[in-house]
């Protein structure tokens, strides 16, 4: 069973950057769907982001476009989340998530089946 581990969330000020990192455990993640989500407080989870196995094909929420980048290095069995120009409504805490889903990279986070504990993000404003 694939077990994600999220880390380098942090408190940042407003157009600062972050670098979030999900290492995977337990099998590889070469041909999973990987994906980030986040809860801001007293908010639902929603989604951030999302790339496909073969790394071409990737999704993201509209308040993010432009600003973030998911990337991901199978090898190293890891995902990337390169935020810039973060804002304070980007505070939240991040979870990285996975399921074998093709090419698909979905928003629905019912489709994901593999979660982390979260990293914690606050942007001050």
């Amino acid at each position: 069973q694939v077990q994600l581990v999220e880390s380098g969330g942090g408190l940042v000020q407003a157009g600062d950057s972050l670098r979030l990192s999900c290492a995977a455990s337990g099998g590889p993640i070469g041909t999973y769907t990987m994906g980030w989500f986040r809860q801001a407080p007293g908010k639902e989870r929603e989604f951030v982001t999302a790339i496909d196995w073969t790394g071409r094909s990737t999704n993201y929420a509209d308040s993010v476009k432009g600003r973030f980048t998911i990337s991901r290095d199978s090898a190293k069995k890891e995902v990337y989340l390169q935020m810039n120009n973060l804002k304070p409504e980007d505070t939240g805490v991040y979870y990285c998530t996975a399921a074998i889903l093709g090419t698909i990279v979905t928003m629905a986070q019912g489709q994901y089946d593999r979660w982390g504990q979260g990293t914690q993000v606050t942007v001050s404003s």
